[in-house]
């Protein structure tokens, strides 16, 4: 909860009205606003866009392996640590303001990497773009429980899920579209037309208000160090780890002791403090708690899922960005599709009732993909990626509203930062145990079916056979060494499926431990928010 009673958050509307029931909400908000969602939906995109072209970044600024994977982690490591200030930032200086200052320079950042010279003025620019931009994300949370009142608060949350969750979906396929048709550059430059309109018609749509200096005179410069310490250095062990062999490297050992001692400097600092940059005290509400632990948990599915299966498609099944962006269309249509009902049913049922629906529909759909042969694909994906797009709607909007829609006015903006941190670390997370497990299930996988390849068995000695025949008639010569090949590929396929199918089925029993955390939620009455948060 707020330490600091007389510092109190800003709202782009008027806060006149003492129930929110009672703003009208205007056209020229509801303008603003929607402005306000597009620049969400570029700050979000840009995360998954360049993770489908890095090869092409990297042959474009002339880098090395090991330095283009710092164009996604400098992004991302830059993110992280805004993410959590922003709800300070807006309250210092206005939601409007905050907002449009995220977005031109998330604009002008955009446009300075198309036209970077090598990899370090590439790197430079990117966490500029993250760290700039990511104001824009929990800034449209906290906007969506400020601005709108409780009857609204449905629909608004299905405009806000959709955008918050298809923006990861269609971001490696649009990469990579725009990649094979244009170049690299195009990335970048796609933000470039958008960010002006949305930085324009926030400037004229959303109300302003005045900023609030008074807070600068308990300014936590502590509290920031160590809040980007501690989640800069996590980002960094999870982006780095699996590639340099996690903790045998120095590198990874150091950064993983600085985030350590600085999350224990953190909590000791901004639980003591009369003004923290990161009100942790949010966590006092048992319903933000959970809501944030299930956010953690939809992180892991959502961008896991988004890497695992474009990973099977490129490597097993050996797809181009145009094949995998059909196949992953699937899962966006269905979430598309289902918004409508999901928003129909928040306004009638429990939201524990509903969140659990989703999260089983989740895990199921994740199961279901478990089941994949090197034979399956787009009508073997469609099913499977059906159910994940319709779970995603019934997870994400039940889980904002208990998170964030109990919380009163005052605490919403510094717990939508929060909340949002959680789902981005939930993914970070998520994908760095998921190419650790890849790793060493792979090289498990492999060993265990290459001691089955032996002389002693029938099967593979008239297969080998066979082989040899086969390619001494086309080759007359190496026919062996061919043999041996292919039954090396056709082992490295089979344990590469492997792997896939025990990711997606620990990934699907994530989702159901989840399940175990219901019962410790609070009710929340269908239109009681209002009453109870505000």
């Amino acid at each position: 909860m707020s330490t600091d009673p007389e510092v109190r958050p800003e709202a782009p509307v008027p806060s006149t009205p003492k129930h929110p029931a009672e703003r009208v909400v205007s056209g020229r908000d509801w303008v603003g606003f929607m402005a306000m969602v597009v620049g969400m939906f570029m700050a979000i995109l840009d995360i998954q866009i360049v993770s489908s072209s890095l090869s092409e970044v990297q042959a474009g600024i002339s880098a090395g392996s090991d330095e283009v994977a710092w164009v996604q982690t400098a992004y991302l490591i830059a993110e992280v640590i805004m993410i959590p200030l922003s709800g300070w930032l807006a309250r210092l200086l206005s939601v409007r303001v905050l907002f449009l200052a995220s977005c031109i320079t998330f604009t002008l950042m955009s446009a300075a990497c198309a036209f970077a010279w090598d990899v370090n003025s590439m790197i430079a620019f990117r966490a500029l773009q993250g760290f700039l931009g990511g104001a824009m994300i929990p800034t449209v949370f906290a906007t969506s429980f400020m601005l709108f009142p409780q009857r609204m608060q449905a629909g608004v949350s299905v405009l806000v899920g959709l955008t918050a969750t298809m923006a990861p979906t269609i971001g490696p396929t649009l990469g990579g579209w725009l990649t094979q048709s244009m170049s690299w550059h195009w990335l970048f430059l796609i933000n470039v037309l958008p960010g002006v309109l949305v930085a324009t018609l926030v400037y004229l749509f959303v109300k302003g208000e005045k900023p609030r200096w008074e807070m600068l005179k308990g300014f936590d410069g502590w509290g920031i160090l160590f809040v980007a310490g501690f989640l800069g250095c996590l980002e960094y062990v999870l982006e780095e780890g699996n590639r340099n062999d996690w903790f045998q490297d120095d590198a990874i050992l150091g950064a993983a002791i600085v985030s350590g001692l600085s999350f224990l400097a953190m909590l000791a600092r901004e639980l003591t403090t009369n003004h923290p940059v990161v009100d942790l005290w949010a966590f006092k509400n048992r319903n933000f708690l959970l809501g944030c632990m299930f956010s953690f948990i939809l992180g892991i599915g959502l961008y896991g899922s988004v890497y695992v299966v474009p990973l099977y498609l490129g490597e097993v099944k050996h797809y181009d960005s145009l094949e995998i962006g059909l196949t992953m269309m699937v899962t966006g249509m269905f979430q598309f599709l289902s918004a409508p009902l999901a928003g129909m049913m928040m306004k009638k049922m429990d939201a524990r009732l509903m969140l659990g629906l989703g999260l089983g529909c989740f895990g199921g759909g994740l199961y279901l993909n478990s089941a994949l042969t090197s034979d399956w694909g787009y009508w073997d994906m469609f099913l499977p990626q059906a159910v994940r797009g319709i779970a995603l709607m019934f997870c994400f909007m039940p889980i904002n509203q208990l998170a964030l829609g109990m919380l009163p006015r005052e605490e919403v903006q510094n717990a939508s930062g929060l909340y949002n941190l959680m789902r981005n670390l939930g993914g970070a997370i998520g994908l760095a145990l998921i190419n650790t497990i890849i790793t060493d299930r792979m090289k498990l996988h492999e060993l265990r079916l290459a001691e089955r390849i032996t002389n002693a068995r029938s099967v593979v000695t008239e297969q080998f056979d066979y082989l040899i025949d086969k390619y001494d008639a086309q080759f007359a010569t190496n026919a062996e060494a061919a043999a041996r090949a292919m039954i090396s590929q056709r082992l490295e396929l089979q344990a590469t499926v492997l792997t896939f199918q025990d990711v997606l089925l620990l990934m699907s029993l994530v989702f159901l431990i989840a399940l175990a955390l219901m019962p410790f939620l609070r009710k929340v009455q269908p239109g009681a928010a209002a009453d109870a948060g505000h």
